[in-house]
């Protein structure tokens, strides 16, 4: 898991995806973060995104690094504790402009049952389960 969240915050942004009804949807996220040995992402309940993570919670996300490309197959399972919220905004200071620990809007996610591949045009791919 260690390898996959490297991954994901030397990219600065990876793409989240998910399925609104039987459209998918994607668009561009940047936090990510390791709070009691899962990987967490974080997002507003306000969002489209969220409510659609809400409807069906099998997401993937996507990351290129220039030589790598990364694919990300979880179950986001949300966390409501203030500690896991604290310790996301503590990784991104930036987002307590917007979001607080203790707000109605700030939603954290840990990904479950991941399957992590890490691929590009010239070795196989490595596959990471956590």
């Amino acid at each position: 898991m260690q390898e996959v969240f490297d991954f994901l915050k030397k990219c600065q942004t990876y793409y989240l995806a998910t399925v609104d009804g039987d459209q998918p949807r994607v668009r561009p996220f940047g936090t990510v973060n390791i709070f009691e040995g899962k990987l967490y992402i974080q997002t507003g309940k306000s969002k489209n995104v969220f409510q659609q993570m809400k409807a069906n919670p099998k997401i993937e996300l996507c990351a290129f690094n220039g030589q790598e490309w990364i694919r990300v197959q979880a179950v986001a399972v949300e966390d409501d504790r203030v500690e896991a919220k604290q310790s996301m905004l503590d990784s991104y200071p930036s987002l307590q402009a917007r979001y607080s620990a203790t707000d109605e809007n700030t939603q954290v996610l840990y990904l479950k049952d991941a399957t992590a591949t890490i691929a590009s045009f010239t070795g196989e791919p490595k596959i990471i389960k956590f």
